[in-house]
């Protein structure tokens, strides 16, 4: 029908009556032409991520992970506390023990049959990798009551730690679950329904030289805050999915050694 309305005359009124009245073919024809060639392109870019990850990588992006976050609260940088608590070997430690130094922070308990026996071992492995630099360990327990730094000694020396810069340390209840909650935001508290009767986030935090949290950016450009410590090299993803995190952590650790 159109071609044949297009193959007769008009005059100059028909012409515009015309146009008006089939303007809306053309429009309808170029809409449906962009959603049969341009739409499924775009679908398949935004499944394959390729948009994010071109904005994210851009040189204009100034968020890389050649140098580590400062986590902050309220515009202000998290900092490792001071504290006074008491280590395996009954010596009195503070934060300023730690001070100079890469440390690496972590919550436990010597009971826990969970765990806490996975961090430990991967704590362990890190501590060979840079034995004899800069890189300590603070290891908290968030059962003080049983946890006396006898029974910490003992824990310490059946996972072979002999490291004098990794202190297990125990004290009042109170301020190690203020150190956890408020200064590192690591989940920890007692609870009878669970084995062991405590639970707690098993995380690793990040402590550069001068006393400040850092971490890593995620592809999203957000600070991961903490690193996994639950799952090992070996494993790589554990059964539930997630993945480890030792070996980027290993890699902060060293560029922290760097600056």
């Amino acid at each position: 029908m159109l071609l044949g309305l297009m193959s007769r005359k008009f005059t100059k009124r028909e012409f515009k009556e015309f146009m008006k009245k089939y303007a809306y073919v053309g429009v309808s024809f170029i809409v449906l032409l962009f959603g049969i060639i341009f739409v499924p392109r775009i679908v398949n870019r935004v499944k394959s991520t390729s948009i994010v990850s071109n904005t994210r990588m851009s040189s204009d992006n100034p968020i890389t992970n050649e140098k580590l976050a400062f986590l902050k609260l309220n515009g202000q940088k998290k900092k490792f506390p001071e504290f006074v608590f008491l280590d395996q070997d009954s010596l009195w430690v503070t934060h300023l023990d730690y001070k100079g130094k890469v440390t690496v922070v972590d919550f436990f308990f010597v009971n826990c049959p969970t765990i806490c026996p996975k961090m430990t071992k991967n704590l362990s492995y890190l501590e060979k990798q840079f034995k004899g630099k800069d890189v300590a360990f603070a290891s908290f327990t968030i059962n003080p009551v049983y946890d006396s730094p006898t029974r910490l000694k003992k824990y310490a020396e059946a996972h072979q730690v002999t490291n004098p810069d990794w202190h297990f340390m125990t004290g009042d209840r109170e301020k190690i679950y203020d150190l956890a909650r408020n200064h590192f935001n690591l989940f920890a508290e007692e609870n009878p329904n669970v084995a062991g009767g405590f639970e707690h986030s098993g995380y690793f935090a990040l402590v550069d030289q001068n006393g400040y949290v850092r971490s890593r950016y995620d592809q999203f450009g957000n600070p991961i805050v903490y690193y996994r410590g639950t799952v090992s090299l070996e494993e790589k993803i554990a059964k539930n999915g997630e993945e480890e995190q030792i070996s980027i952590l290993e890699e902060d650790i060293k560029k922290l050694l760097e600056e």
